[in-house]
């Protein structure tokens, strides 16, 4: 199928309007239902919005593939629309968008036009065309440039063919291998695909890559292809097999990197002084080399903390918004004994907070364990959360239990390789189960829940006993903590402390994380208001969008302000942030969910939320002004392309 089945006159906007990332995701999804692909704009718009919350689609090079499937889309398309002078669409490369081709594909789309959007993926990488697409005038020279290099491009069979065997010619010829894949399978997996293979051919190394896209795998790499590599390169943002890979110089990075460095990355492949890769079974964890095998154990531990926290997080944020709305009905509406008694609220508490909120610590302990140990140690990662939950030993029990699963996992692995191959089948079924339970659940009951148990409790009983100077310091550190890398490290310790504390009923810490998650986003916004000289346009446009994600509690909205100008965005924000929490803590603010912002500030503390709401305003005031003060004005170059979208 050819790319311009999927994109017609009718799916074509040309040139924008808009002047932020909401704004083009607007004009594209309106440019679709226009034509009649989209059967629900809402659902459609909620999945691209979905997909650029995974990570932003502003791949680089001024290009943004949104994109979803979904069953709100009728048939396959692409949207397509333009901006010469570029949109802050939050791109991995940090510069402006020009071009922007929105891929809707229905659930379930027939393989050929998953092909057809996969070749769009690889066209784009094309400086020339991508120069050609931005001086386009009309939709009929789009569809022509798109056809020219429709025709032009190579089928993916054969732009990435195996090395042929026995060729003395080639003998001496670099070859690496590669395999690329993002969480939808649509955009990102065969951009870093041709990165790959074009700074491949720049660098005179032979190279095939295998794609895992939504259409299956392409391009599977074969036992001869593997063995002749000097180097593997897997860019990928989801599993892909790696075992395979024993004892190969094996470089592994997201798939955005792909895209962004792949000169380094065919240095890194073709480098002769990096460990072996090692499969996991049999061989404990498997280890690629350079910038991860130099990985400290403090990075080792919290990579495998964050892989639960991401996991449990979906939880976190469903059982506090219904925690919310049962609060609305009455802060005792879920309690048959109580004159406020309502049925319905009584079973979203049920839901939320019986339910979501009691496999937190489980799911945690889930994952942390699978990030050590792949599957074979899912299974003992949550009996270990479970009895962390009924020993009482709360969140602290239940990341000793991740880890203590994962490692005993491995340990077993380890163990039992010797076992005769005709016992193979049994070990993921039987062996590995029975074992890491059993061990993880005696080692949590005896040696470890009593002595979590009693760390958990003492911390407990330091935060409900903090009143006065003290309360307010605690919510000074919180909030500052929830600014200073807004969703990195220190954002995500902070929030996992609070969210710890308010299952075991202290709404303090999270209250403090709260508000000041909120008040970067909230603060740019105001300095965009009160120092207008000092912001383009183009940052202006944001205004909107960051009071609502402030509302909202998505401190994110601040990170590209954060990443552009990061030693003034950064220590203003954290001031700010940092007093909002210790005023909300000092004025009695309680917020009893661990998501949802001003949403929940009235639903679960409605009684203070005046107060919240004030301590959230004087933060963002406060940072609004200091960063208003020390930022430097834009430059003649950034106002004259800021302003040119207006032509």
């Amino acid at each position: 199928m050819r790319i311009t089945e999927l994109l017609t006159r009718e799916t074509i906007a040309m040139d924008l309007d808009a002047t932020s990332k909401e704004g083009v995701i607007d004009a594209l999804v309106d440019q679709l239902d226009h034509a009649g692909i989209l059967s629900d704009v809402k659902a459609f718009k909620e999945a691209i919005m979905a997909r650029e919350g995974q990570s932003t689609t502003g791949i680089g090079e001024g290009i943004a593939i949104p994109h979803a499937k979904v069953d709100a889309v009728k048939k396959p398309a692409i949207a397509f629309g333009k901006s010469k002078a570029g949109v802050d669409y939050q791109s991995l490369d940090g510069q402006p968008a020009h071009l922007f081709f929105m891929i809707a594909a229905p659930e379930g789309g027939a393989q050929t036009h998953l092909d057809a959007l996969a070749k769009l993926s690889g066209v784009l990488m094309d400086d020339d065309v991508r120069k050609a697409l931005l001086n386009a005038e009309t939709p009929d020279e789009v569809l022509t440039i798109i056809d020219r290099a429709d025709d032009e491009a190579p089928d993916e069979e054969e732009e990435t063919a195996p090395v042929e065997a026995n060729k003395d010619a080639e003998s001496e010829e670099p070859y690496v291998i590669g395999v690329t894949a993002c969480p939808t399978g649509i955009a990102h997996t065969y951009m870093a695909k041709d990165a790959l293979l074009k700074q491949a051919k720049k660098m005179g190394v032979k190279m095939k890559v295998e794609t895992n896209g939504s259409s299956g795998i392409k391009n599977r790499l074969t036992t001869e292809d593997i063995d002749k590599a000097q180097g593997v390169i897997v860019a990928a943002d989801v599993h892909v097999e790696t075992d395979r890979f024993d004892g190969k110089n094996v470089v592994e990075v997201p798939v955005a990197d792909g895209i962004k460095r792949p000169e380094e990355l065919i240095d890194l492949a073709l480098a002769t002084d990096r460990t072996p890769f090692k499969a996991r079974e049999g061989r404990g964890k498997g280890q690629a080399s350079g910038k991860q095998e130099k990985q400290s154990v403090g990075k080792t531990i919290y990579k495998h903390l964050m892989n639960g926290v991401s996991n449990m997080l979906p939880l976190v944020i469903a059982g506090g918004i219904l925690m919310a709305i049962v609060f609305l009905f009455g802060p005792n509406s879920f309690d048959p004994k109580s004159s406020e008694y309502n049925a319905f609220a009584e079973q979203l508490w049920n839901i939320g907070k019986n339910s979501a909120f009691y496999l937190i610590i489980p799911i945690l302990s889930a994952f942390i364990a699978r990030s050590i140990a792949e599957k074979p140690g899912m299974a003992a990662g949550l009996v270990g959360g479970m009895l962390a939950m009924s020993g009482d030993s709360g969140f602290i029990g239940g990341i000793i239990a991740g880890f203590l699963a994962g490692y005993l996992t491995e340990g077993i692995k380890v163990m039992t390789r010797r076992m005769p191959q005709s016992l193979e089948g049994l070990k993921p079924t039987l062996i590995y189960p029975i074992l890491s339970v059993t061990v993880t659940g005696l080692l949590m009951v005896y040696v470890f829940n009593p002595p979590a148990a009693w760390v958990n409790h003492l911390l407990l009983n330091g935060l409900n006993s903090l009143s006065g100077a003290n309360i307010m310091l605690l919510g000074l550190v919180i909030g500052a903590m929830m600014a200073i890398d807004m969703g990195g490290p220190f954002n995500k310790a902070a929030y996992v402390f609070a969210t710890a504390a308010l299952t075991e009923g202290n709404a303090a810490p999270i209250t403090a994380a709260m508000v000041g998650g909120m008040i970067p986003p909230i603060a740019l916004a105001l300095s965009m208001l009160f120092f207008k000289r000092k912001f383009t346009k183009t940052q202006r446009g944001s205004i909107v969008p960051n009071f609502v994600m402030g509302a909202s509690f998505i401190t994110e909205g601040a990170i590209p302000f954060a990443a552009a100008d990061p030693i003034r965005v950064i220590p203003s924000m954290m001031i700010g942030s940092g007093i909002g929490g210790a005023i909300a803590l000092g004025l009695g603010s309680s917020i009893g969910a661990p998501h949802g912002g001003i949403f929940v500030i009235l639903g679960t503390d409605f009684s203070h939320s005046l107060q919240t709401i004030l301590a959230i305003l004087v933060g963002a005031a406060i940072s609004a002004v200091i960063y208003g003060f020390i930022k430097r004005k834009p430059t003649a170059d950034e106002i004259a392309a800021s302003e040119s979208m207006d032509e």
